[in-house]
């Protein structure tokens, strides 16, 4: 039992019939939210065509369980951020990425933002190698940021391999996860991916004359999140990959719970030190391309900030600027808010095509989780 003050029961409401709205309006087949305190979840809730077991593939949220992994071992002493990529991965050198560190990695700053790989060379580390040693740079390592939606963790989970010895699944699972009490949510076998709710396209994509009042711009930029590369994991065996910047498959409870594991870790997990670098030190304020505003990241997560950005960065107007997190594509949230000890899991199988439409619902709801204590 604890003495703290109950969430507020009208704005839980508020923040549930927010969502549902979206569900009525036929923007999203279905979606889950969670809310978690204390270590505790305290709100978990599935609107339209899911139950409570459905698991959803949340994109780039993954990204958050990986950098999970990577804290683990540089508590260890086997992974030095300051380190480059090639003293772990010597194949990752031809085409002057040898100068390339693991901190720029882990910060979007290291210049191969859009190196392809995906099917059929992600289904082996050999072919994952062959990739690596093909890709070119766009751009000087560490001199600007552009998000890398997949790149980046690929080449993580290829350090977290050669430091280990293990799968980076099972590293992610056996280092991250299963101490934290969470099931197995990245490379899920094909034979236990009963449940997972497949993603649908909804909505039209808004004008031009839309995106230029809301964003200064007429098209948005093309990058490797395209709706194609979203609905390709509806397919069982790119799920089992566990594409670990953008695979991972689980509940909202999860993405809530995992959040709580990061704020009330007693050093079970991750070393101290190390886990309050991830969770609080700015390491990259480099303008978003994509949005025109400081990045706020850092070895891993994105924090809210103290600018009045917060909402551009997935933490809508509530959270504290201690907040943290990570979302995903297709409108996924997952964030945790030390000041109030709070944390917040949004899941959907609605890809809603709208950009400006999910962005505004994406903030609707961290706003009223945010304000439900």
């Amino acid at each position: 039992m604890t003495d703290r003050m109950p969430l507020d029961r009208t704005k839980v409401r508020d923040l549930l019939d927010r969502a549902q709205r979206e569900i009525n309006d036929g923007n999203l087949p279905s979606c889950q939210i969670a809310l978690a305190r204390g270590g505790e979840l305290e709100v978990f809730e599935t609107l339209g065509d899911a139950t409570d077991d459905s698991r959803y593939v949340v994109f780039s949220c993954t990204k958050a369980f990986v950098a999970g992994a990577m804290w683990a071992l540089i508590g260890d002493g086997v992974v030095e951020v300051a380190k480059r990529v090639v003293d772990y991965i010597p194949e990752f050198a031809p085409n002057h990425k040898d100068v390339i560190t693991v901190e720029q990695v882990m910060l979007h700053t290291s210049g191969f933002p859009n190196a392809p790989l995906g099917p059929p060379d992600w289904f082996t580390r050999e072919g994952r190698l062959e990739m690596f040693a093909k890709w070119r740079l766009n751009w000087e390592p560490g001199t600007a940021y552009e998000y890398h939606a997949t790149s980046a963790h690929w080449v993580l989970a290829e350090i977290i391999e050669r430091v280990t010895g293990t799968d980076f699944r099972d590293v992610v699972q056996e280092r991250v996860t299963d101490p934290a009490g969470l099931p197995r949510v990245l490379g899920i076998p094909e034979a236990d991916q009963s449940g997972i709710a497949d993603l649908e396209i909804r909505g039209e994509a808004p004008s031009p004359d839309a995106l230029e009042a809301a964003l200064g711009i007429r098209e948005l930029p093309v990058t490797e999140v395209t709706d194609e590369a979203l609905m390709m994991f509806n397919r069982p065996e790119n799920r089992a990959v566990g594409v670990p910047g953008a695979g991972g498959i689980m509940r909202a409870a999860d993405l809530a719970l995992y959040y709580q594991a990061i704020m009330n870790d007693d050093g079970t997990i991750w070393d101290p030190a190390v886990l309050g670098d991830a969770t609080t030190k700015v390491r990259n304020t480099f303008v978003d391309p994509m949005t025109g505003t400081p990045t706020s990241r850092t070895l891993g997560l994105v924090t809210a900030g103290d600018d009045g950005l917060a909402a551009i960065r997935g933490f809508g107007y509530t959270t504290s600027r201690r907040a943290f997190g990570h979302a995903g594509a297709a409108g996924q949230i997952a964030w945790g808010d030390p000041e109030t000890g709070l944390s917040f899991g949004f899941c959907t199988n609605g890809n809603d095509i709208d950009i400006l439409r999910q962005w505004r619902r994406g903030v609707a709801l961290s706003s009223r989780a945010g304000a439900t204590i």
